[in-house]
């Protein structure tokens, strides 16, 4: 094999650091962690169906629909005029429901 002698040597510290042994070890210690889910935590911040939230209070403003928007006959979701592919039967339709 050839050898550059041009190239920067590697001091005894930089060896045991990249031996192979060494880099296996530390590939097992990090992959040997495991993330502990606590169950009482986690079924606290579901929230089941029908659950009674008449006490909640909505933490966002709500925008009316605008005069250069539309409200989609399929999808039921309020798009830009821009977004108007067809008007089928008095229902205004937007392009990804068109297509």
């Amino acid at each position: 094999m050839a050898t550059d002698y041009d190239s920067p040597r590697k001091t005894d510290d930089d060896l045991n650091e990249d031996s192979l042994q060494e880099l296996q070890a530390r590939r097992t210690d990090k992959s040997s962690g495991s993330i502990d889910i606590d169950e009482t935590d986690l079924a606290e911040s579901l929230e089941l169906p029908g659950a009674d939230l008449s006490n909640e209070e909505l933490s966002l403003r709500v925008i009316p629909r605008q005069a250069d928007e539309f409200t989609c006959g399929r999808c039921f979701l309020v798009h830009h005029r821009s977004q108007l592919a067809v008007e089928r039967n008095g229902q205004q339709i937007c392009r990804e429901c068109a297509a």
